[in-house]
């Protein structure tokens, strides 16, 4: 399939799933989540999803809950309107990136202020 149309789908994607997080999902903890990138298949099948969340201690139950929820986001996704005929599945995966870059840059500041 086209990569500029897979990625313009996994964008749409990114928006209608965040949008469905803060205003459908119950769980206040949820909420607090944003999608920072979907991976989508070229045969648009399978989407995995990065997120982010406030809450470090909490991580792997709002992954482990967002994962249980995939189903209920996935059959909001098929409400709206998409120039798909099926939704992919949905795996939800902390992105680890954030973090990292994170630490980079306290490394290099703190190289910085030994000189």
């Amino acid at each position: 399939m086209n990569t500029i149309r897979v990625k313009r789908i996994a964008s749409s994607l990114q928006k209608e799933i965040s949008d469905i997080i803060a205003n459908e999902i119950r769980d206040e903890d949820l909420k607090l989540v944003t999608v920072t990138h979907i991976k989508l298949a070229n045969d648009l099948g399978y989407a995995k999803v990065y997120v982010t969340t406030i809450f470090d201690d909490k991580k792997e139950k709002i992954i482990e809950d967002l994962n249980k929820a995939s189903g209920f986001i996935k059959g909001e996704l098929g409400r709206r309107k998409f120039e798909i005929r099926t939704m992919p599945n949905l795996e939800f995966v902390y992105d680890e990136s954030l973090e990292y870059a994170h630490n980079i840059e306290k490394i290099i500041k703190d190289l910085q202020d030994e000189k």
